[in-house]
């Protein structure tokens, strides 16, 4: 094998780290929580984010660049936390294969700030969807995924604009309880639209009938 299929065959796997930590919970019981390249988190908010993961009582894995002011994730975590979460929580401030995460068999909620990419990863992965927009365009899709598809969970924010831990925790438990019936909703919303999406020919259908609709137009 050339060291282009060597390196291409390694891409396509999850780390070892990871692969082995994820491997550890069971099947859909893990919170996936990544935002992305571009926000960074005030110290306040990311305390408060972590916390919020801290208090579902779930195992969770957070991938985010440490908050404005910090050098590293470990400076700027809670007091207390890392003891607290051992063996159930990690908070890694270094780039993961997201894609590869979410497909793996012991993760069952994505959090994620929606922007298009994670807006289509999403959608695209067998996870309940929480979302937590930051930017003008993230609101647009979180409202699109929360309001159109129904198949996402918005975290509430606080007057102020920002959110708890409470309210993540409170959206993260929602989708991840069998019984919720908003998790239920979801779930079921979510497996018709992926399905769909999905289905050979669909978005070139979409892009022919634009063609053809320009066509019209112009004739």
């Amino acid at each position: 094998m050339d060291s282009n299929n060597k390196n291409n065959k390694k891409s396509e796997q999850l780390e070892d780290i990871w692969a082995n930590w994820f491997s550890g919970f069971e099947p859909e019981s893990v919170v996936f929580c990544g935002f992305g390249s571009q926000w960074v988190l005030e110290k306040d908010q990311f305390q408060e984010l972590v916390l919020g993961f801290e208090l579902t009582g779930l195992p969770f894995f957070v991938s985010l660049k440490p908050p404005v002011g910090c050098a590293t994730i470990e400076e700027a975590l809670p007091q207390g936390f890392k003891e607290r979460v051992k063996g159930r929580g990690v908070v890694f401030g270094g780039w993961v294969q997201q894609t590869l995460i979410l497909s793996h068999p012991s993760v069952g909620c994505f959090v994620s700030h929606c922007g298009f990419g994670a807006l289509w990863e999403s959608l695209m992965s067998n996870n309940q969807i929480v979302l937590v927009p930051h930017d003008a365009d993230q609101i647009l899709n979180t409202k699109i995924l929360v309001k159109d598809l129904k198949v996402a969970v918005e975290v509430e924010r606080e007057e102020n604009g920002w959110f708890s831990k409470e309210s993540l925790s409170k959206a993260i438990t929602a989708v991840m309880d069998k019984d919720n019936e908003v998790g239920v909703m979801v779930k079921k919303n979510h497996a018709k639209w992926r399905e769909t999406l999905s289905t050979p020919g669909f978005m070139d259908g979409y892009i022919d009938r634009f063609v053809q609709k320009l066509k019209e137009l112009v004739n």
